[in-house]
């Protein structure tokens, strides 16, 4: 069973629409859904396995990434009104979750790159359980970076992991002999510990709830010693502050991109009866 089938399974179970199926039989129609507001669409895809597995057809009237204006006209759904309204509610929810972050990120990416064409604005794995391949997918919609997907994709060394009372040079060295070919990022705390890490040769140095100027003298003494070290920059960054953290490192994640956004509202309506 995937993902869209145990999504389906929630709704249905083993009764099925007991409403729906009280009151149609064979009727067929069509049915478009709309947006309710300006937004960057996205889950389009994911809407039309939706109404395959329910036994309707939906034709994409816009691409996953554009930006559509408000009542624009997203898509049509054709078939029985059954399969329609089987799928209605898990459709637009897969539609209305994945526009809200992909409109969040691409504000915040604009807004971002008014001030550093080259900041990359992240998702971390503050993540819904289940549905985190597609929040990130979401992101990368909006123009974002998804990050990493799990913990299985690059190495990032937190501070519960610096517990076991060994240095950050040691920690490192133990990483580099018993994992190859993973990007190693480190979460810092203060300059001491951002300058040892520099040190040691990582890909990256992540800035955790530094304040602006603080992690952008300490990003200019990261790259003095070795410019190659990318910067991230995370911990108490939100949609209101953001912008001052823009200027200095290659990467501000924020958690709010897939745990706090607004759905954004869609509707489907039945257009005709067939």
């Amino acid at each position: 069973m995937d993902d869209i089938e145990r999504f389906l399974d929630e709704d249905l179970n083993e009764a099925g629409d007991i409403t729906t199926e009280s009151l149609f039989s064979d009727e067929k129609g069509e049915a478009k859904i709309f947006s309710k507001e300006d937004c960057i669409v996205a889950g389009i895809k994911e809407a039309k396995e939706v109404f395959k597995k329910t036994g309707a057809t939906l034709k994409a009237k816009v691409n996953d990434g554009d930006f559509v204006e408000k009542n624009k006209t997203v898509a049509i759904i054709a078939g029985p009104i059954k399969s329609i309204l089987i799928g209605e509610r898990l459709a637009l929810n897969f539609i209305s979750k994945m526009s809200g972050i992909a409109t969040e990120t691409k504000k915040l990416t604009d807004k971002c790159r008014k001030i550093n064409p080259n900041v990359k604005i992240a998702a971390t794995r503050k993540t819904t359980p289940g549905f985190r391949k597609y929040e990130k997918e979401s992101v990368k919609l909006g123009g974002g970076d998804p990050h990493r997907y799990g913990l299985y994709d690059a190495i990032l060394i937190k501070d519960n992991h610096l517990k076991k009372k060994t240095s950050i040079s040691n920690t490192i060295k133990i990483i580099k002999e018993k994992t190859k070919n993973k990007i190693i990022e480190i979460e810092v705390e203060n300059e001491k510990d951002a300058i040892e890490a520099v040190k040691n040769n990582v890909d990256y140095i992540m800035l955790d709830n530094f304040s602006p100027k603080e992690g952008e003298k300490i990003a200019k003494k990261i790259r003095k010693i070795n410019p190659r070290i990318k910067i991230e920059v995370s911990g108490g960054i939100t949609p209101k502050n953001i912008t001052e953290y823009a200027s200095y490192p290659d990467r501000i994640s924020l958690g709010y991109l897939t745990h706090s956004v607004k759905s954004i509202d869609f509707s489907l309506e039945i257009i005709n009866f067939f």
